[in-house]
C-alpha cells in the first residue's frame, strides 16, 4: 500500500490516498478537460463510490486497479464535466410534449391543420393544448378577430395555445368561458385583448391567462413524475447532469421529490419555487413557502430556490420593463415602457424576507428597467441583511444599462443569459423591431465577464426551444451567429466569448448556480464524477461545428445514465 501511494503521488497532477483503496471505475486514454484552471487537461480519472478519487495520467489511475475494478478505455475522445442547464422548465416541457404542438414559423394555415389533426387523434378531449406560434404571426397575418377565427374550425373544444415566449396565450371563445373571463375582466399584471369594437379577441397577455390555465384539467402527481424523467433522460443524453428547474409550483416540486426517493433523478436538481403570495395584499405566504421547500429536499433535489416574475417580454408584446421607451406604433396613444409586474418596494421587500429565509432568487426580469429594480432590492438586502453569500439571479437578464453593469459583481448577482435564443432568428427580428436600433444591444456576455461579474446560461426549454440541446446554445456563445445555420448575420458579434470561457459557464458556473460547485462543475478529486465523453474534441474543430456535438455518455455520481447506441 506504501508502495501504491508513492507511485500516485509521483504520478499524479492531483493528490491521492490509500484511503479509498481499488477504484471502483477507471476511465483512461482520454482527452479529460477539467475546468481545472490549475490542472486543465488529463488522461485519466479514478472513481470510488460517486467521486473523484485520482486525476491525472494513465499510470497513475491504472496504479489504483482492483480485482473489481470497472475499467473503460476513451479511445482518446474528449471529456468533460457534465453540463449544469441554470435555466429550464423540465416538467413543462415533458407536458408540452403531448401537446398540440406546431413550430413558431407555421402559418395560419399549418396552424389549423396541426389543430385539426389534434382533434381527429383526441376525439373526445375537452381542451386542446399546445402551441407555439409566434409573436409576429398576428403582425405578419390579418386573422380579424383570432378568436372568431379560432371558433370557426373548433367551436366545440376549448383551446389554449402558448406563444414562442410562454407569456401570452390565444384562446377561443369556450375556453374563455371555461375560464370566467369577459371583455370587463380586470386582471392586475395582465391583459384581456380586445379588438376595435370592444369584443374579445382571444389574446391574453401575462397574468391574464392563469384563469384559463387553471380551468385546464391538471396532470395526476404521477403523470407529473413520468413527463419529468422523460425530459430528464433526455437531459443525460445532451450530457447534462444538473438542471435548474426555474419555477415550478406545489404539484411539480412534490413530483421532483417523489423521483429523488425512489432513485429516478439522474441529475443534480435545483428547484426554484414560484414564490406564493399571499391573495389580498400579494406579500409572502411564508408558511406554504417553507413547508414545500423543507418537506421536499432530497438527495439530488434542493428546493432552496425562489422564482419571482417582475415583468414580461420585449417581443412586440411590449411587456418587459424598459427604461426607454418601445419603437411607436401607429396606435399608440402615449410612449410605451413595458410593465413591472410588482411595485420596486414590493420587490425589495420580497428579496429581503427571502435572502433572510436562505432562498437564492430567480427574477425573471427581461427589460433593462426590472433589471434596475432587481439591482436596486438587492442593494438594500445587502445594506439589511448583510452579505448573505447567496447569489441572486437575473433571470432573462438581456437588456442591461451599461450604468448596472458593474453593480452585478458588487451586489454578487448573477446574470441568467439564454445563448439558446440571441443569434439571429425570427424572435430576435421580432425584439429588435419592438425596441428599435437599440434591441440588437442585446445579452452583453463579454462585458459582464471583463466586468467580473458571473454568467450562467439556460434554455428555458420549452421556451421557444424544440430541446434543451446546449450545444446549440455553446456555439453561439461563442459565434453569436445563428448555429443552425439557416439566418445570416450576428447578434452583437463584440460580445463573444471564447471556447474556454463558454465551457466554464456551462459547467463550474452552473454548478455554482446550484449552489453546488464544490460538489460539481470541475474534474476535481473529491466531487462527484459527473463526466460526459464526446464525439469530437471540441477545441480541434471549426467553431460552428459545435452545434453538431454528440455525447457519447454521461456518468452521474459515477455511474452510467447514457450511452449512445453503437
Amino acid at each position: 500500500m506504501r508502495l501504491l501511494l508513492f507511485i500516485c503521488c509521483l504520478t499524479a497532477l492531483s493528490a491521492c490516498t490509500s484511503a479509498h483503496g481499488p477504484a471502483d471505475l477507471i476511465l483512461t486514454n482520454g482527452k479529460i478537460y477539467t475546468v481545472d484552471e490549475s490542472n486543465p487537461w488529463v488522461s485519466a480519472v479514478a472513481v470510488s463510490g460517486q467521486r473523484y478519487t485520482y486525476v491525472g495520467d494513465n499510470r497513475g489511475a491504472m496504479a489504483l486497479r482492483g480485482g473489481k475494478t470497472k475499467v473503460i478505455d476513451l479511445d482518446g475522445n474528449m471529456a468533460m464535466p457534465g453540463i449544469n442547464e441554470a435555466h429550464a422548465h423540465p416538467i413543462l416541457g415533458g407536458i408540452e410534449s403531448l401537446q398540440c404542438l406546431f413550430s413558431p414559423a407555421a402559418t395560419p394555415a399549418e396552424i389549423r391543420a396541426s389543430i385539426e389533426a389534434c382533434r381527429t387523434s383526441a376525439p373526445h378531449a375537452p381542451w386542446i393544448v399546445g402551441g407555439r406560434w409566434s409573436s409576429s404571426l398576428f403582425k405578419e397575418h390579418d386573422l380579424g378577430n383570432p378568436r372568431l377565427w379560432l371558433d370557426a374550425f373548433s367551436a366545440d373544444k376549448a383551446i389554449s395555445l402558448a406563444d414562442d415566449t410562454g407569456h401570452n396565450r390565444w384562446v377561443n371563445s369556450k375556453a374563455l368561458a371555461l375560464a370566467g373571463i369577459t371583455a370587463e375582466t380586470r386582471i392586475a399584471g395582465g391583459e384581456v385583448g380586445v379588438d376595435a369594437n370592444g369584443a374579445l379577441n382571444g389574446l391574453l397577455f401575462e397574468s391574464a391567462m392563469h384563469p384559463v390555465l387553471q380551468a385546464i384539467p391538471q396532470l395526476t402527481t404521477r403523470q407529473y413524475k413520468e413527463v419529468g424523467l422523460r425530459s430528464f433522460k433526455t437531459a443525460n443524453s445532451y450530457g447534462m447532469t444538473g438542471v435548474m428547474e426555474a419555477g415550478d409550483a406545489r404539484e411539480g416540486v412534490i413530483a421532483y421529490k417523489q423521483m429523488d426517493a425512489a432513485g429516478q433523478l439522474t441529475v443534480h436538481l435545483g428547484v426554484a419555487i414560484v414564490v406564493p403570495l399571499q391573495a389580498l395584499d400579494r406579500t409572502l405566504d411564508r408558511e406554504q413557502l417553507l413547508k414545500l421547500r423543507d418537506e421536499n429536499r432530497g438527495t439530488n433535489v434542493h428546493p432552496e430556490f425562489a422564482k419571482i416574475f417582475l415583468d414580461g417580454v420585449p417581443t412586440t408584446a411590449r411587456t418587459a420593463a424598459m427604461l426607454a421607451p418601445y419603437a411607436a406604433q401607429p396606435q399608440d396613444q402615449a410612449p410605451v415602457y413595458g410593465e413591472l409586474l410588482l411595485a420596486p418596494e414590493e420587490m425589495t421587500e420580497l428579496i429581503s424576507e427571502l435572502d433572510a429565509l436562505g432562498f437564492t432568487v430567480l427574477v425573471h426580469a427581461a427589460g433593462d428597467r426590472s433589471v434596475r429594480v432587481v439591482l436596486d432590492a438587492v442593494e438594500v438586502t445587502r445594506q439589511q441583511n448583510g452579505a448573505s453569500g447567496l447569489r441572486h439571479q437575473l433571470a432573462h437578464g438581456g437588456y442591461i444599462h451599461p450604468d448596472d453593469i458593474p453593480r452585478l459583481r458588487a451586489l454578487n448577482v448573477t446574470a441568467d443569459f439564454s445563448p439558446y435564443l440571441w443569434y439571429p432568428s425570427p424572435i430576435a427580428d421580432n425584439i429588435i423591431s419592438a425596441l428599435g436600433p437599440r434591441g440588437e444591444h442585446y445579452w452583453p456576455t463579454r462585458s459582464l465577464l471583463d466586468s467580473g461579474a458571473e454568467v450562467v446560461v439556460g434554455s428555458d426549454y420549452p421556451a421557444v426551444l424544440p430541446n434543451m440541446n446546449p450545444w446549440v446554445g455553446l456555439e453561439s456563445l461563442v459565434t453569436r451567429a445563428n448555429p443552425i445555420g439557416n439566418y445570416p448575420g450576428t447578434l452583437w458579434k463584440e460580445q463573444a466569448v471564447s471556447l474556454a470561457e463558454a465551457l466554464r459557464i456551462f459547467t463550474l458556473a452552473g454548478a455554482k448556480a446550484l449552489r453546488l460547485d464544490a460538489q460539481t462543475g470541475s474534474v476535481e478529486v473529491g466531487k462527484f464524477a459527473d463526466l460526459i465523453v464526446l464525439n469530437h474534441n471540441l477545441f480541434d474543430i471549426p467553431v460552428d461545428k459545435i452545434s453538431d456535438t454528440r455525447v457519447l455518455r454521461t456518468l452521474f455520481k459515477g455511474q452510467t445514465v447514457y450511452r449512445a447506441q453503437q
